[in-house]
Formats: structure tokens, sequence, C-alpha cells
């Protein structure tokens, strides 16, 4: 079974992407499961990471993923930080970001993560695309992750904020007439310093973003992938501005932290890396459960994907009672790419009824 090789490069995984796996059809879970408003087989998902091209998300659909997450893609190409992208690190459960993290010779379930957002050419993934939707599976959902990208040459703020909102809205625009049948705006990106990775930390700028996406696709679903969200004042204010155009929120997007050698000495220049996998879970399980009681006093009813640390149906369920309407899990996927069938042959045979979605 094709892993995801960490000591290549982002277009050499990219452009030697697995067949699909060749497995039994998988029965659905039981439940009523919906990804917003769209009947899926299982609230299982994959999220953008791994997922580079059709090849990867195909691969991973028939490995018992029902919400595919196409990787992150911008209105024009963009190339991927050098090696090493994915370094693992030994950490217990990150609550906040900020800190220092020793790197690991083996991997522990966590690790940090250093893309930057590449994206292939927008005629190439277009058509690919396309490609995804055509052979995807009945009973799954195929989700587009864009990104706006900042022109630097606009240097007054409430312009060039603008301009971010109609780059997102134009490859929102591309991946719908593509064929997905949703988009995912990622907001969040740890390794970026640019507005276009931080929205979800600026309310006003996420919902005029937000608001500018949602006019160019209608109706079609559209989820924000959000980071590491502390307080209620902060859910509450990016509801009061997001929530309006939105139909689900993604959480958490990694927690930010320095990674250093065994000699102490910081790696990535010194620079905060998001660390994904299993030290984010308790945070991003936290998280769930803040957003949920959150939206118990407002007017918006939105889907809540849970992301981070999955890796058994244990995990699964600690997510859906918190709180989410379905997971998403990557780290675990991307070093044992069975873990999707493991997870859903144990939710169909020991499953509580908190996991059904009523």
């Amino acid at each position: 079974m094709q892993n995801y090789d960490l000591q290549r490069t982002w277009r050499w995984n990219l452009e030697n992407s697995p067949q699909p796996a060749v497995v039994a059809p998988q029965a659905p879970v039981p439940g009523n499961w919906i990804w917003c408003g769209l009947p899926v087989n299982s609230p299982l998902g994959i999220p953008a990471g791994p997922l580079l091209n059709s090849g990867w998300l195909l691969h991973y659909a028939n490995l018992g993923f029902d919400v595919l997450v196409y990787k992150t893609v911008r209105t024009s190409q963009r190339d991927c930080y050098s090696l090493p992208n994915l370094v693992p690190v030994n950490t217990d459960q990150l609550l906040t970001g900020g800190t220092v993290v020793p790197e690991s010779s083996t991997m522990h379930g966590s690790w940090a993560v250093s893309f930057g957002m590449p994206s292939q050419a927008p005629d190439n993934w277009r058509t690919d695309v396309e490609v995804a939707r055509n052979q995807l599976p009945a009973g799954k959902v195929l989700v587009v992750s864009v990104v706006g990208t900042q022109d630097e040459a606009i240097t007054d703020g409430h312009a060039s904020m603008e301009q971010l909102a109609d780059d997102f809205a134009r490859c929102a625009q591309w991946a719908m007439d593509s064929g997905a049948h949703g988009v995912e705006a990622n907001f969040s990106c740890p390794n970026v310093s640019t507005p276009d990775g931080q929205l979800f930390q600026q309310p006003a700028a996420a919902g005029l973003v937000a608001e500018r996406i949602r006019d160019r696709i209608g109706d079609a679903p559209l989820v924000l992938k959000i980071g590491r969200v502390a307080t209620t004042q902060e859910a509450a204010e990016l509801l009061q501005h997001a929530g309006p155009h939105i139909n689900g929120l993604a959480m958490t997007n990694s927690i930010a932290a320095k990674v250093a050698d065994s000699a102490g000495q910081l790696l990535f220049g010194g620079q905060a890396r998001g660390i994904c996998g299993d030290a984010t879970r308790t945070a991003s399980v936290t998280q769930i459960a803040m957003f949920r009681q959150a939206l118990s006093d407002s007017p918006h009813h939105l889907d809540l994907v849970g992301v981070g640390g999955i890796s058994t149906a244990e995990h699964v369920q600690l997510y859906l009672a918190a709180g989410a309407t379905s997971v998403a899990l990557a780290t675990a996927a991307m070093v044992d790419p069975n873990v999707g069938l493991i997870i859903r042959d144990r939710l169909k045979v020991d499953w509580s009824p908190h996991l059904k979605e009523e």
C-alpha cells in the first residue's frame, strides 16, 4: 500500500500518485450521516494535506473515507517549500501555540508540517478535479480546498483585502465549475505570515472573504478551515462575521510551535511550523465543544468537522460526542493508509448512540 514518501518532494509525490487501492466495497457505517446537507456513507473524512491530486484522492476514497478534500489550490501556480516538509516530533498534548518541541528520529504520532500552501497550475488542477469527480464512488463527496493569493504589490490595506477576497472567490468558483460538491476555504496556515494564511484570526476580514465566496458559488456548501481559537469570545466573533455565509467549520488546522534538533538548534530558520497529529487532539476536541456551545446561542446552524490526532474509532467518538458532525484525519492516514478501513470496521461493530447523527 503506497504511503506519502517523506524523503521525496511534494512535486515528486504529486507526480507519482498511487493507483486507487483495490479493496472490497465498504458498507455504510450505521447512522444518518450528512456533510453540509449532502448524504455520505460515514462520518470519516480526509483533509486536504494528503490528497495531492485525483490519484491520491481516489486511493483514499477506496480506503474507507467518504468526505475527501482535494489539496489546497490557488488561481496561480505556487511552489512548495524545500525539504524537509514533514519532521516527526516527540511531544505531549499541545494546548497552546508558541512552544518549542523536539525533533524525533522516529514517528510518535505527531509531526511538524512545512509545505507553505503550494498549488498546481490552475489548468492542471481544474482538469484533475474533473477526473476525481467523474470517478468518485457514490456515497462520497468531493470538496476542494481553496486559498486566495495576496498581490504583494498592493500596499493599501483595504484594497489588499478586497483583492484577496476576490481571488478566494474566483478560485472557489473554478473549483465548483470543475465538479466539486463543495468548497473548503483555507483560512489557516501556520507556515505562512501573509493574511491569506491567518484570516481566521481576523473576524471582520473572514466575514468579508466568506461573503465574497458565497456570492460566487451560490448555494454550494462552504466550509472554513480554521486554526486554534482559544476563547469563547473569539469563537463568537468569528461566528458573528462569517456565520451568515457558511455551512461549516473545520478545526483545528494544527498548533504552531518551533522545532529543535537534538543539539537544541531550531529548524526551519527558527520559524514556527504547524504541529499535526496526536499532540493536537485534546485542544481540538475542546475547541469543537466550545464552538458547539457558542452555536447554541447563535442563529447559525453549522456543521463542525473535527480534525486533529484521530487514529482510532474511540477518537472519532470523542469528536462526535463533543459536537462534531464529521471528522477528518491526515497524519494517521499518511502513516498507515489502512487506518480508515480499520476505524470503519470498528464503528460498524461497536458504535454507541451518540455516533448517530439524529
